[in-house]
């Protein structure tokens, strides 16, 4: 029994988690909703925590150096000690509010490449390493966001990549220490530019949206970013015509190409 015992304290016959998701498809500003379920090991085991959180996986600029890394970002304590006997069964339910910022996983009901959030389950068992279970969640646009989205597609940008990275844009609402960038390629009316990255920040009023434009060099001078921001209302952004909206001020970058 005692040789059980220490197997157990680091991880060898001890007490698994899993999280259910009742419906993993969800918007920031909504709620997931599920429960956690236990089950006890081979001996009984004493819990010290139980949680549960949302996990994006983050892109992180190091000097001349890139990689990536595991970043939680919001997180629900569900209980507090407790035993766990073993063969024991337990389900605990949660609701876990997705916060504004929550990035876009989904566009057009496809998912998005390079995107990995997801609800992350904590079990702190005494004596031992975190028992740990990731559960992706599928976070569609806010009707705002997907009005901008749809307004890209319109103009003829196509989707290339997406992902998220570490840092703060300035001049924006933004709380989470990463942010999301979708980048589009630029059809060929905008031959001014190759490429145009955007950016959303939202609370539960309005939202920032953030463009960079990637310039095409001309004979005599190099390529260059330019930036456009400006702030959508999500609860009146039906009045404005966005595809116009955006082409106007794109138009306004890479309408023409900079030869000089």
């Amino acid at each position: 029994m005692g040789f059980k015992k220490l197997l157990a304290s680091v991880g060898a016959g001890g007490a698994s988690v899993d999280a259910v998701l009742h419906e993993p498809n969800v918007v920031p500003g909504g709620v997931v909703q599920g429960e956690v379920r236990i089950e006890g090991g081979s001996v009984p085991q004493q819990i010290e925590g139980l949680s549960v959180g949302l996990q994006a996986r983050v892109e992180v600029e190091s000097g001349d150096n890139e990689y990536k890394t595991n970043i939680e970002f919001h997180r629900l304590q569900l209980g507090g000690a407790f035993e766990v006997q073993a063969g024991a069964q337990h389900a605990v339910p949660f609701s876990l509010d997705i916060p504004w910022e929550t990035p876009t996983t989904m566009f057009m009901d496809r998912h998005l490449t390079g995107m990995n959030v997801g609800v992350v389950t904590h079990l702190a068992i005494a004596r031992a390493v975190d028992s740990g279970d990731l559960d992706p969640v599928n976070v569609h646009p806010l009707p705002a966001q997907q009005a901008i989205l749809d307004a890209f597609g319109q103009l003829g940008f196509a989707f290339k990549t997406a992902d998220l990275e570490k840092g703060h844009i300035r001049g924006t609402r933004q709380q989470l220490p990463f942010y999301q960038e979708i980048e589009f390629r630029a059809p060929q009316q905008y031959r001014g530019i190759n490429e145009v990255e955007l950016s959303f920040v939202a609370d539960s009023q309005q939202m920032d949206v953030v463009l960079e434009m990637d310039k095409k060099p001309g004979l005599f001078s190099e390529g260059s970013d330019t930036y456009r921001s400006f702030v959508v209302g999500l609860h009146d952004f039906q009045e404005t015509d966005w595809t116009a909206y955006l082409h106007q001020w794109i138009s306004e970058v890479g309408g023409r190409r900079n030869w000089f």
